[in-house]
C-alpha cells in the first residue's frame, strides 16, 4: 500500500509580491539558472524559494520509543516522532531539541544525528537525531493529542504519519542489536514534477 504522504504535489511555493519594494513579482527563467524563480522586474531582486527543514527526535527510555498522535493535519491522528520545523536562528539540534520538548514535554539528552531524509515532491528535508529520555513524564502540548512510550513490539505500524517516521524507526530496530548507530541519508517518494 502507498503512503498517503507520498503521491502528494503541493503547487510551487510562489512568492506574489516583492520583500524589498512591495511590487508584484513575475516568474520566469533567468539566464544561466535551471529553473523558474520570482523576480521582481522593478528593483531587480530574485526570490529564492528553498527546501524547508524538519528536525525532531527518536526518544529512547530503556526499551521504549515516544511517539506522539499528532493533532494537527497533515496526517492528523496518526504517530510521529516529536519533530516539526526549525525555526530561523536556531541549529538543527536546537530545533530538533525544542520540538521534543513543545510536542512531548519529555526532558531528553540529545544524541547524534541519525537521519538526514530528503522529500523533494513537499520541499521538505527531515532530519531526526537520537535522544535519551531523562525520566518518563510527558506534557504534549497543543499540536499533540496524545504522547505514549511504545515497546519495541508496539509500534503502530499500519498508522504512522510519515515514512520518514517509519524508516527512521525501521534503522533504530535493525541497529539497537549490535548498539552501532550509523547516520542515514535517503531521498524519498517521487521527484517533484
Amino acid at each position: 500500500m502507498s503512503h498517503p504522504s507520498e503521491f502528494y504535489f503541493p503547487a510551487p511555493r510562489q512568492q506574489k509580491f516583492c520583500s524589498q519594494c512591495g511590487t508584484l513579482n513575475v516568474r520566469k527563467l533567468l539566464e544561466g539558472d535551471n529553473r523558474e524563480r520570482d523576480l521582481c522586474e522593478a528593483c531587480g531582486a530574485v526570490h529564492y524559494q528553498n527546501p524547508r527543514l524538519v528536525v525532531g527526535t527518536l526518544p529512547i527510555l530503556d526499551d521504549k520509543i515516544l511517539l506522539c498522535l499528532r493533532a494537527i493535519e497533515p496526517r492528523a491522528n496518526t504517530w510521529t516522532l516529536p519533530a516539526g520545523f526549525m525555526e530561523l536562528g536556531e541549529a538543527m539540534d536546537e530545533g530538533a531539541a525544542r520540538e521534543t520538548q513543545e510536542e512531548a514535554g519529555v526532558r531528553i539528552e540529545l544524541g547524534q544525528l541519525y537521519t538526514v531524509i530528503n522529500i523533494p515532491h513537499v520541499d521538505q528535508v527531515h532530519v531526526y537525531f537520537l535522544a535519551k529520555a531523562l525520566g518518563p513524564e510527558l506534557d504534549p502540548g497543543p499540536e499533540t493529542l496524545e504522547a505514549r512510550w511504545y515497546g519495541l513490539d508496539e509500534i503502530p505500524w499500519e498508522n504512522l504519519a510519515f515514512k520518514s517516521v517509519s524508516t527512521t524507526l525501521k534503522h533504530y530496530l535493525r541497529e539497537r542489536e549490535t548498539g552501532h548507530f550509523e547516520t542515514h541519508h535517503y531521498s524519498l517518494g517521487l521527484t517533484k514534477r
